[in-house]
């Protein structure tokens, strides 16, 4: 699950970063307005978190220019403000929660959740290809009835790879929504990972759902190998 944090307060944004990477988001973290429009305008994220006071562009501008360019990415709003006239502007502009500064860290990631559980009604519960499952609310991967450990990394290149099963996908557009904005590392980085995938997913069962597609990328097969 991918998170754009717009928050310019940096040791906020920070915490709050790291307690959400705990979680198992993935979490891209921006410091202004207009930077925050920009983002997510051009990545496609599961939830964005907003704050109001922001430098360039302020939070309510944000969330009314992606709405009116149909961005419809939940977006909760986050503030020092507690006001009810500020509430309603934040809904009124598009937003689809509001949380007021200090909050419980607990109490946000359990408000992430829920907005992306109530925006995407469209994604079933569990990705299947063939005997293989995974769970994001769980984060449970499954071959049949044996239950598989990843790491944090591993499991969100799974989840991108079921996500686009069939599909052939890209070094980039694996780094681009596996990794964060701010990797400027090896590429070869995704054959290491696709590489303890493959150890942990299909070895150990004599499966082939990881396919390499030379010179164009990888693709996991629909029926799970």
């Amino acid at each position: 699950m991918r998170v754009l944090l717009v928050e310019d307060e940096v040791r906020l944004a920070e915490t709050v970063r790291r307690g959400l990477v705990a979680e198992g988001f993935l979490v891209d973290v921006v410091h202004d307005g207009a930077r925050g429009l920009l983002t997510a305008q051009t990545t496609e994220y599961d939830v964005m978190v907003l704050d109001i006071m922001l430098p360039r562009l302020n939070g309510y501008e944000v969330c009314r220019r992606l709405r009116q360019d149909d961005v419809w990415t939940p977006v909760l709003m986050l503030t020092a403000k507690d006001g009810e006239y500020d509430q309603v502007d934040a809904f009124d502009l598009g937003a689809d929660d509001y949380l007021t500064k200090p909050f419980s860290f607990a109490v946000l990631v359990a408000r992430l959740r829920s907005l992306i559980r109530r925006s995407a009604p469209e994604r079933p519960t569990v990705l299947l290809a063939g005997d293989l499952s995974l769970d994001p609310a769980t984060r449970i991967v499954r071959r049949g009835d044996s239950e598989i450990s990843l790491t944090q990394r591993e499991f969100g290149l799974l989840h991108f790879l079921m996500r686009h099963r069939g599909d052939v996908v890209n070094k980039p557009e694996i780094l681009e929504s596996v990794w964060d904005l701010n990797y400027h590392g090896d590429d070869n980085v995704v054959e290491v990972y696709i590489g303890y995938l493959r150890r942990k997913i299909d070895r150990p069962f004599d499966r082939h759902a990881i396919e390499t597609v030379r010179g164009a990328g990888y693709r996991l097969v629909g029926t799970g190998g």
